[in-house]
C-alpha cells in the first residue's frame, strides 16, 4: 500500500501540469460545496440567534384562544383559567429543562403619561424579582422591588432604558411620578438587560421578521398592585428560562401542559409556548432548500472531475503499457498492477479533495466579506469531502485499473 502511494505521488509529481489540470474539476466542485456549506451553515446560526436572542433562553408560556394570543384587556377574564401561585411556581422550577421561572401580567399601549408626555406603544407588566432574574435585567440606577413594595401594594414603578429615554428625555426619572391607568406611581429604578442583543438586519423582510415586536420601552410594577389598576385578579403568564438553548423547547412544552392540567375552559382556550427555536428551525428549513439546489450543481463539477480522471488514467495506461507488461512477465498478480492504478486515482482526487477544502475556506471568506453575510466552517463536511473525493477516484479508477491489470504481458512487451 504505502509503496503504491510513493509510486502514486512520483507520477504525479512527472506530470504537475497533466495532474493539476486533472483536479480541477475535483477542486471547483469541493470549493463550491463547501463554501455553499458554510454559507447555510453560518446563516441558519445568524436566524437561530436573531430569533432566541442574547442567549436568556427565556421562553413565554401565554393564553392562547385557538392560534390567537388572549388579549385580557379586549376580551375579559376568561372563565376556567385559575390564578397561579407561588405552588405552582415550585413545580414548574422542578422540570429539569428549567433554570428559572416568573409569572407576570401584561397590558400593550397601556395609558401612561408624565405631565403631557405618553408612552404610546409600550407595554405595562405585573412582575415580581423572579421576572428580571429570568430575564437577565439589572437596575442601573435606583433599587428593585422590595418585599415590602409587594406585600404593600406599593405604587411603584421600574422603568427600562428606552421608557426611561421616552419619559425622561432631559432629567433623571428617580423620584419622579407617573400616571399609569389613572393611578399615581413613583419611579424607583431604571432596569436594563445585562447582555443586550440586536439582531442582524440584512433586508425589509428581515426588519418585520425580527423586529416587528419592538416598543417605546417598558414598565413594570408589582403584581400586587394589578388589581389596582384592573379590578380583578387575572389569570398570569409564565415566563421560563432553559438551561441551553436547545431545551427551550421541552422547557416551554412541559410548562404549557402541566398549566393546562389546571384549566377548565370550553372555549378552547389553553396556553401555548412561543416556541422560538422551532420558529428559528422553520425559517433555517426556507433557507436551506434553496441552497441544497446549489450544492446539487455544482456536484456535477464533481462528475466532470471524476469523467477526467477515468481520461487521464486510460490515458496513463495506454503510456505505461511496456511497463505494466514488464511487471506482469516478472510475476506481477492482477491484483497488484489493479492496487497500483486504483491507489493512484485515489491518491489523485484526494490530493484535488484537499485543495478544494482550502479553497472553499478561502471562498467562504472572500463571499462573507463582501457580501456581508455570516459563514460558519462545517470541518465534518470538510472530511467527508475529502473522503468523497478519493470514493470518485477509486470510481471512476476502476475502468482504467481493471484495463491495466488484464493486459497480455506478450503484447504489452511488443507495444510500442
Amino acid at each position: 500500500m504505502f509503496e503504491n502511494i510513493g509510486l502514486s505521488f512520483q507520477g504525479i509529481w512527472a506530470h504537475k501540469m497533466r495532474s493539476f489540470l486533472t483536479m480541477l474539476g475535483i477542486i471547483i466542485g469541493i470549493a463550491a460545496i463547501i463554501a455553499i456549506v458554510s454559507t447555510i451553515n453560518g446563516t441558519n446560526e445568524q436566524i437561530k440567534q436573531n430569533l432566541i436572542g442574547s442567549g436568556n433562553n427565556a421562553v413565554e408560556v401565554s393564553l392562547f384562544q385557538d392560534d390567537w394570543q388572549y388579549e385580557m384587556q379586549y376580551n375579559g377574564i376568561p372563565e376556567g383559567v385559575p390564578v397561579l401561585s407561588e405552588k405552582d411556581r415550585e413545580k414548574i422550577l422542578g422540570f429539569d429543562e428549567v433554570e428559572a421561572a416568573a409569572f407576570y401580567h401584561r397590558r400593550n399601549s397601556p395609558s401612561v403619561f408624565r405631565g403631557s408626555t405618553s408612552l404610546n406603544g409600550g407595554n405595562l407588566m405585573g412582575t415580581d424579582n423572579n421576572y428580571l432574574k429570568v430575564y437577565g435585567y439589572t437596575v442601573r440606577e435606583g433599587r428593585s422591588f422590595s418585599q415590602e413594595d409587594l406585600t404593600g401594594y406599593k405604587k411603584v414603578v421600574l422603568l427600562d432604558d428606552q421608557a426611561a429615554k421616552t419619559l425622561f428625555p432631559s432629567e433623571n426619572p428617580l423620584g419622579k411620578t407617573l400616571e399609569i391607568q389613572g393611578e399615581p406611581f413613583v419611579v424607583i429604578g431604571v432596569a436594563v438587560q445585562s447582555s443586550s442583543f440586536q439582531p442582524v438586519i440584512n433586508s425589509i423582510e428581515d426588519y418585520y421578521t425580527y423586529m416587528g415586536n419592538e416598543t417605546s420601552g417598558n414598565l413594570y410594577i408589582p403584581y400586587t398592585c394589578w388589581p389596582i389598576l384592573f379590578q380583578y385578579d387575572e389569570p398570569q403568564n409564565v415566563v421560563v428560562r432553559a438551561i441551553s438553548t436547545d431545551d427551550m423547547t421541552q422547557a416551554g412544552k412541559k410548562t404549557a401542559d402541566y398549566l393546562n392540567e389546571q384549566v377548565k375552559n370550553s372555549n378552547n382556550i389553553k396556553y401555548k409556548s412561543s416556541d422560538l427555536l422551532e420558529q428559528a428551525k422553520n425559517l433555517q428549513e426556507l433557507s436551506s432548500s434553496t441552497n441544497q439546489m446549489l450544492i446539487w450543481i455544482a456536484s456535477i463539477s464533481l462528475l466532470v472531475g471524476g469523467i477526467g480522471v477515468m481520461n487521464i488514467m486510460l490515458v496513463s495506461v495506454t503510456e505505461r503499457t511496456r511497463e505494466i507488461g514488464l511487471k506482469k512477465a516478472l510475476g506481477a498478480p492482477k491484483s497488484r498492477i489493479l492496487g497500483q492504478f486504483l491507489t493512484e486515482a485515489a491518491v489523485l482526487t484526494s490530493l484535488g479533495g484537499l485543495l478544494g477544502v482550502l479553497a472553499g475556506i478561502g471562498l467562504a471568506q472572500l463571499v462573507s466579506r463582501m457580501a456581508e453575510i455570516p459563514i460558519a466552517i462545517s470541518f465534518p463536511a470538510a472530511g467527508i469531502a475529502v473522503v468523497f473525493s478519493m470514493l470518485i477516484g477509486i470510481i471512476f479508477g476502476i475502468l482504467p485499473s481493471v484495463k491495466a491489470a488484464n493486459l497480455n504481458p506478450i503484447d504489452a512487451l511488443r507495444h510500442e
